[in-house]
């Protein structure tokens, strides 16, 4: 549990000094400050595992700083020092999210025993937090479904590439399920205990990105006051996810080549490489081809990670898939809501069915934890769903059987593509389908010559 960063607000500058140089000679990284505006300058830049706080402090006092620094960093366990040892300045600090509290006189024995005690139940409850989330992603196992030809497709690619180490490149609309591909091809890879670690490239600013990836060095930077391992490192010979990899900036871009090329990486700070051994799956929803034409994306890197492609289709386009997806989606939102969902009614079906569906697998999965939150029978009912999809069921092309309504929606889609691409060699590669099943789908669902 040693080398847990520790922080120390008190404004006695000899129980502050005590606290550090204790705490520091039982092996911990200890930061140490006399106010709790100065306290939220270091929490913001350095996430301690513990902080204990006097109540008692000149300006901002010990349970409004309590609450900031919870806001600052959720994960922080903080202990608050009083000389007022009352069960009302207790329950206050539980009520605030106080961890636990210590009175004066300090027992620096007792300090230690508490902080102890602190972290090993900081240790269970992120290592809680992990198997939940490692179970939530196991439910959405099944959501990579779909009998079309386009998705099938994608599935046959994912089985194939699976079991190799190359790298791939997941390209498609937000909310398509890139991220769930990338899953399975994990788990069906060569190491499929090992870690899965995804990171959004978009949603990380440009400055903190390759530390994110790369880790960096103690004394790198103002705060950074220990080594610190970055993603490919943690990921270990698992998997490195790189979504909206489009957005990387050239700099990293570079680097990132060299993690491919090289299996190795450079920390921020570092001189000497390290070796690493993650798989890298990325995802874009860009035209990287495009971004590559105009100079913001590597020619060399869209080469490697363009090894293998996987296109997922919009949901538009793979209706046929609604029911499964509908099926898979209500079963997962049932059990983490406790709810007893069958399934949903034929009315609710068919409006699920004719929705354009724009933010795709994702706005379906939205929509449908709505309806089993607000659902209170064994099926959803149009009631149950969002208000703005409800128009959709006056669409004239659907029909109240469920196998005719997807047919119908397969020979329109195809009927669009083959508008589009006349050509049938042509529009069987944009379906994902190989020619002979196209002709003999175009056969069975009376699909007219053009």
């Amino acid at each position: 549990m040693c080398h847990a960063s520790i922080l120390v607000v008190d404004d006695e500058p000899i129980i502050r000094d005590s606290l550090a140089e204790f705490l520091t000679a039982e092996g911990f990284t200890v930061a140490a400050c006399g106010s709790a505006e100065e306290a939220l300058r270091l929490a913001a830049q350095t996430p301690f595992a513990v902080a204990l706080c006097d109540v008692q402090l000149p300006g901002i006092d010990g349970l409004e700083l309590l609450n900031r620094l919870l806001k600052l960093g959720p994960q922080t366990f903080v202990l608050l020092i009083t000389a007022y040892g009352t069960v009302d300045n207790a329950i206050a600090a539980f009520q605030r999210g106080a961890h636990d509290y210590l009175l004066k006189p300090i027992i620096l024995t007792e300090v230690l025993a508490k902080i102890q005690r602190l972290l090993r139940y900081r240790e269970l409850h992120l290592e809680n937090q992990h198997l939940r989330r490692e179970l939530h992603r196991e439910s959405d196992r099944d959501m990579v479904v779909g009998p079309s030809f386009a998705m099938q497709r994608v599935l046959e690619i994912v089985r194939r590439v699976a079991p190799t180490p190359s790298t791939v490149l997941i390209v498609g609309e937000s909310g398509t399920g890139k991220e769930l591909v990338a899953r399975a091809i994990h788990r069906q890879g060569a190491a499929p205990d090992g870690r899965f670690l995804a990171l959004n490239c978009a949603a990380i600013p440009h400055e903190l990105l390759e530390n994110q990836l790369f880790g960096h060095r103690k004394g790198a930077f103002t705060g950074a006051d220990r080594d610190q391992a970055g993603i490919f490192v943690h990921a270990g010979s698992g998997t490195v996810f790189l979504d909206e990899i489009g957005e990387a900036p050239w700099s990293t871009q570079a680097k990132l080549l060299r993690a491919i090329e090289q299996k190795e990486i450079l920390p921020v700070g570092a001189n000497e490489p390290i070796k690493v051994d993650a798989r890298i799956l990325a995802a874009t929803n860009k035209n990287l081809t495009k971004e590559v034409e105009v100079g913001r994306f590597r020619e060399d890197l869209f080469y490697r990670l363009n090894v293998v492609t996987i296109a997922m289709p919009p949901l538009r386009e793979r209706r046929e898939d609604i029911p499964d997806l509908v099926e898979a989606l209500l079963a997962k939102h049932a059990q983490t809501l406790g709810k007893r969902i069958t399934g949903v009614s034929h009315e609710a079906m068919r409006i699920l069915l004719a929705c354009p569906w724009k933010g795709n697998v994702r706005e379906l999965d939205n929509a449908l934890q709505r309806a089993v939150i607000l659902g209170e029978g064994p099926l959803i009912v149009p009631a149950d769903l969002p208000p703005d999809l409800v128009p959709h069921l006056d669409d004239p092309a659907l029909v109240d059987d469920l196998g005719e309504a997807v047919r119908r929606f397969e020979k329109l889609h195809i009927e669009r593509i083959l508008r589009r691409s006349p050509d049938k060699k042509e529009a069987a590669r944009l379906l994902g389908v190989g020619l002979s099943s196209l002709y003999r789908r175009i056969a069975e669902l009376g699909i007219e010559p053009s």
